[in-house]
Protein backbone atom coordinates (compact mmCIF):
# COMPACT_ATOMS: atom_id res chain seq x y z
CA UNK A 1 0.00 0.00 0.00
CA UNK A 2 1.33 3.30 -0.68
CA UNK A 3 2.15 5.55 1.94
CA UNK A 4 -0.49 8.56 1.32
CA UNK A 5 -0.87 9.14 4.85
CA UNK A 6 3.21 9.43 6.17
CA UNK A 7 4.33 11.11 9.28
CA UNK A 8 0.55 12.04 10.20
CA UNK A 9 -1.36 11.87 12.77
CA UNK A 10 -4.81 10.27 12.79
CA UNK A 11 -7.45 10.04 15.55
CA UNK A 12 -10.56 7.87 15.10
CA UNK A 13 -13.71 7.09 17.24
CA UNK A 14 -14.82 3.62 17.39
CA UNK A 15 -11.25 1.02 16.34
CA UNK A 16 -12.54 -2.11 18.33
CA UNK A 17 -14.31 -3.55 15.78
CA UNK A 18 -15.40 -3.81 11.85
CA UNK A 19 -15.17 -0.46 10.16
CA UNK A 20 -13.40 1.27 13.08
CA UNK A 21 -10.64 -1.40 13.34
CA UNK A 22 -9.94 -1.74 9.64
CA UNK A 23 -9.17 2.02 9.13
CA UNK A 24 -6.78 1.92 12.36
CA UNK A 25 -5.43 -1.23 10.07
CA UNK A 26 -5.12 0.74 6.97
CA UNK A 27 -3.88 4.18 8.55
CA UNK A 28 -1.25 2.48 10.16
CA UNK A 29 -0.15 0.78 6.99
CA UNK A 30 -0.37 3.91 4.70
CA UNK A 31 2.04 5.38 7.35
CA UNK A 32 0.20 7.28 9.74
CA UNK A 33 0.33 7.23 13.64
CA UNK A 34 -3.36 6.33 15.11
CA UNK A 35 -4.94 7.67 18.00
CA UNK A 36 -7.58 5.52 18.76
CA UNK A 37 -10.03 4.68 21.39
CA UNK A 38 -12.64 2.27 22.30
CA UNK A 39 -14.63 1.05 25.06
CA UNK A 40 -12.92 -1.89 25.95
CA UNK A 41 -9.60 -3.25 26.31
CA UNK A 42 -11.16 -6.78 24.73
CA UNK A 43 -11.71 -4.84 21.51
CA UNK A 44 -8.01 -4.35 21.15
CA UNK A 45 -6.35 -7.47 22.13
CA UNK A 46 -5.52 -8.87 18.59
CA UNK A 47 -3.53 -5.48 17.50
CA UNK A 48 -0.06 -6.91 17.28
CA UNK A 49 3.23 -5.72 15.67
CA UNK A 50 3.23 -2.61 13.95
CA UNK A 51 -0.30 -2.23 14.49
CA UNK A 52 0.24 -1.65 18.31
CA UNK A 53 3.53 0.24 17.96
CA UNK A 54 1.99 2.93 15.92
CA UNK A 55 -1.19 3.35 18.12
CA UNK A 56 -2.22 4.59 21.09
CA UNK A 57 -5.00 3.62 22.53
CA UNK A 58 -7.53 5.33 25.06
CA UNK A 59 -10.13 3.21 26.30
CA UNK A 60 -13.25 5.37 27.42
CA UNK A 61 -16.93 6.22 25.85
CA UNK A 62 -17.33 8.48 23.09
CA UNK A 63 -20.05 10.34 24.86
CA UNK A 64 -18.17 10.71 27.89
CA UNK A 65 -17.04 14.46 28.00
CA UNK A 66 -14.36 13.81 30.62
CA UNK A 67 -12.81 10.88 28.72
CA UNK A 68 -12.68 13.08 25.73
CA UNK A 69 -11.06 15.87 28.05
CA UNK A 70 -8.45 13.45 28.58
CA UNK A 71 -7.20 12.71 25.03
CA UNK A 72 -7.69 16.41 24.31
CA UNK A 73 -5.39 16.83 27.62
CA UNK A 74 -2.47 13.98 26.59
CA UNK A 75 -2.00 15.25 23.06
CA UNK A 76 -1.89 19.07 24.12
CA UNK A 77 0.52 18.18 26.82
CA UNK A 78 2.80 16.57 24.04
CA UNK A 79 2.67 18.82 21.47
CA UNK A 80 0.87 16.28 19.45
CA UNK A 81 -0.73 17.62 16.38
CA UNK A 82 -3.48 15.99 14.43
CA UNK A 83 -3.52 16.19 10.65
CA UNK A 84 -6.82 14.21 10.71
CA UNK A 85 -10.34 12.53 12.52
CA UNK A 86 -12.56 10.06 11.79
CA UNK A 87 -15.84 10.17 13.79
CA UNK A 88 -16.80 6.46 13.29
CA UNK A 89 -18.35 5.67 16.60
CA UNK A 90 -21.91 4.91 16.45
CA UNK A 91 -24.67 2.33 17.28
CA UNK A 92 -27.34 0.95 15.28
CA UNK A 93 -30.83 0.97 16.88
CA UNK A 94 -34.06 -1.15 15.37
CA UNK A 95 -37.15 0.00 16.78
CA UNK A 96 -40.88 0.90 15.43
CA UNK A 97 -41.32 4.22 15.64
CA UNK A 98 -44.41 3.78 17.37
CA UNK A 99 -42.41 1.85 20.28
CA UNK A 100 -39.40 4.37 20.35
CA UNK A 101 -39.53 6.27 24.03
CA UNK A 102 -37.98 9.10 24.63
CA UNK A 103 -34.93 8.11 26.46
CA UNK A 104 -34.33 5.68 23.00
CA UNK A 105 -34.06 8.75 20.81
CA UNK A 106 -32.02 10.86 22.83
CA UNK A 107 -29.58 8.06 23.66
CA UNK A 108 -28.87 7.46 19.85
CA UNK A 109 -28.82 10.77 18.96
CA UNK A 110 -26.00 11.72 21.77
CA UNK A 111 -24.34 8.27 20.36
CA UNK A 112 -24.15 8.86 16.68
CA UNK A 113 -24.61 12.56 16.37
CA UNK A 114 -23.88 14.87 19.63
CA UNK A 115 -20.69 12.82 20.44
CA UNK A 116 -19.38 13.40 16.87
CA UNK A 117 -20.24 17.66 17.27
CA UNK A 118 -18.59 17.14 20.59
CA UNK A 119 -15.45 15.40 19.95
CA UNK A 120 -14.78 17.57 16.09
CA UNK A 121 -15.50 20.61 18.34
CA UNK A 122 -12.82 19.68 20.95
CA UNK A 123 -10.12 18.70 18.47
CA UNK A 124 -10.73 21.31 15.33
CA UNK A 125 -8.47 23.97 16.91
CA UNK A 126 -5.70 21.15 16.68
CA UNK A 127 -6.81 20.41 13.56
CA UNK A 128 -6.51 24.01 11.85
CA UNK A 129 -3.12 24.12 13.13
CA UNK A 130 -2.38 22.08 9.72
CA UNK A 131 -2.97 22.84 6.11
CA UNK A 132 -5.40 20.17 4.68
CA UNK A 133 -6.11 18.42 7.81
CA UNK A 134 -9.31 16.12 6.95
CA UNK A 135 -12.42 15.44 9.47
CA UNK A 136 -14.46 12.51 8.16
CA UNK A 137 -17.68 12.00 9.47
CA UNK A 138 -19.16 8.22 9.09
CA UNK A 139 -23.02 8.08 7.83
CA UNK A 140 -24.68 5.89 6.59
CA UNK A 141 -27.04 5.70 3.72
CA UNK A 142 -30.06 4.59 5.94
CA UNK A 143 -29.82 8.94 7.21
CA UNK A 144 -30.25 9.37 3.03
CA UNK A 145 -32.81 6.80 1.78
CA UNK A 146 -34.80 6.34 5.21
CA UNK A 147 -35.55 2.44 6.64
CA UNK A 148 -38.97 1.27 7.87
CA UNK A 149 -38.23 0.70 12.24
CA UNK A 150 -35.11 2.61 11.71
CA UNK A 151 -36.55 6.02 12.61
CA UNK A 152 -34.56 6.82 15.13
CA UNK A 153 -31.22 5.76 13.50
CA UNK A 154 -31.92 7.64 10.49
CA UNK A 155 -31.99 10.79 12.11
CA UNK A 156 -28.90 10.54 14.18
CA UNK A 157 -27.56 10.00 10.82
CA UNK A 158 -29.20 12.84 8.48
CA UNK A 159 -27.80 15.09 11.42
CA UNK A 160 -24.85 13.90 10.25
CA UNK A 161 -24.90 15.44 6.99
CA UNK A 162 -26.29 18.98 8.40
CA UNK A 163 -23.28 18.37 10.51
CA UNK A 164 -20.90 18.17 8.13
CA UNK A 165 -22.07 20.28 5.17
CA UNK A 166 -22.63 23.80 7.70
CA UNK A 167 -19.10 22.95 9.43
CA UNK A 168 -17.16 22.61 5.61
CA UNK A 169 -18.57 26.17 5.03
CA UNK A 170 -18.10 27.77 8.54
CA UNK A 171 -14.11 27.47 8.17
CA UNK A 172 -13.91 27.47 4.90
CA UNK A 173 -15.40 30.97 5.23
CA UNK A 174 -13.18 31.62 8.68
CA UNK A 175 -9.65 30.79 5.91
CA UNK A 176 -9.32 27.38 7.41
CA UNK A 177 -8.16 25.09 4.83
CA UNK A 178 -9.78 22.05 7.24
CA UNK A 179 -11.91 19.72 5.23
CA UNK A 180 -14.85 18.39 6.29
CA UNK A 181 -16.40 15.19 4.72
CA UNK A 182 -18.82 12.41 5.25
CA UNK A 183 -18.79 8.51 4.07
CA UNK A 184 -22.39 7.13 4.00
CA UNK A 185 -21.72 3.50 4.00
CA UNK A 186 -24.48 0.95 2.38
CA UNK A 187 -24.75 -2.86 3.06
CA UNK A 188 -21.21 -4.18 4.30
CA UNK A 189 -19.70 -7.09 5.29
CA UNK A 190 -19.50 -6.31 8.73
CA UNK A 191 -20.00 -8.26 12.49
CA UNK A 192 -24.08 -7.47 11.53
CA UNK A 193 -23.34 -8.96 7.89
CA UNK A 194 -22.95 -12.50 9.36
CA UNK A 195 -26.54 -11.69 11.53
CA UNK A 196 -28.41 -10.37 8.48
CA UNK A 197 -27.39 -13.34 5.81
CA UNK A 198 -29.15 -15.73 8.14
CA UNK A 199 -32.32 -13.88 7.34
CA UNK A 200 -32.33 -14.93 3.81
CA UNK A 201 -35.41 -13.10 2.72
CA UNK A 202 -33.84 -9.93 3.79
CA UNK A 203 -30.61 -10.78 2.90
CA UNK A 204 -32.27 -11.49 -1.15
CA UNK A 205 -34.55 -8.43 -0.62
CA UNK A 206 -30.81 -6.17 -0.43
CA UNK A 207 -29.58 -7.73 -3.47
CA UNK A 208 -32.10 -6.91 -5.80
CA UNK A 209 -31.51 -3.09 -4.51
CA UNK A 210 -28.08 -2.63 -4.76
CA UNK A 211 -26.79 -2.35 -8.77
CA UNK A 212 -23.66 -4.30 -7.71
CA UNK A 213 -25.46 -7.03 -6.56
CA UNK A 214 -23.48 -7.58 -3.32
CA UNK A 215 -22.54 -6.18 0.13
CA UNK A 216 -19.73 -3.87 0.29
CA UNK A 217 -16.30 -4.83 1.54
CA UNK A 218 -14.66 -3.56 4.43
CA UNK A 219 -11.55 -2.50 2.68
CA UNK A 220 -13.42 -0.69 0.59
CA UNK A 221 -14.97 1.72 2.89
CA UNK A 222 -11.18 2.37 4.52
CA UNK A 223 -9.59 2.89 1.38
CA UNK A 224 -12.01 5.66 0.54
CA UNK A 225 -11.41 6.73 4.05
CA UNK A 226 -7.63 7.00 3.39
CA UNK A 227 -7.97 8.76 -0.08
CA UNK A 228 -10.13 11.50 1.95
CA UNK A 229 -7.41 11.79 4.67
CA UNK A 230 -4.71 11.95 2.05
CA UNK A 231 -3.36 15.42 0.38
CA UNK A 232 -4.44 13.73 -3.04
CA UNK A 233 -8.13 14.71 -2.20
CA UNK A 234 -7.45 18.49 -1.56
CA UNK A 235 -9.71 19.90 -3.59
CA UNK A 236 -13.06 17.45 -2.19
CA UNK A 237 -14.85 19.17 0.72
CA UNK A 238 -18.10 19.10 2.29
CA UNK A 239 -19.28 16.38 0.00
CA UNK A 240 -21.41 13.42 1.45
CA UNK A 241 -20.09 10.64 -0.50
CA UNK A 242 -22.11 7.03 -0.64
CA UNK A 243 -20.18 3.92 -1.30
CA UNK A 244 -23.08 1.56 -1.59
CA UNK A 245 -22.70 -0.28 -4.73
CA UNK A 246 -25.19 1.79 -6.37
CA UNK A 247 -28.18 1.61 -3.88
CA UNK A 248 -29.26 5.04 -3.54
CA UNK A 249 -28.36 5.78 -7.45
Amino acid sequence: MQRLLKNKNILISGIGKGLGKDMLVKCVDSGAFVYGFTRTKKDIKDLKGKYLNNTKIFIGDATDEKFIKKIFIFLTKNKIVLHGLINNAGERQRKSFSKIKEKDIRHIMNVNFISVFSITQKFVKQLKKNNFASIINVGSIVGEKGFSDLTGYASSKSAITGFTKSLSLELSSKGYKTRVNSINPGFTKTSYFKKFKNKKNLYSWTIKKISARRWGEVDEISNLAIFLLSNRSSYINGQIISIDGGWTS
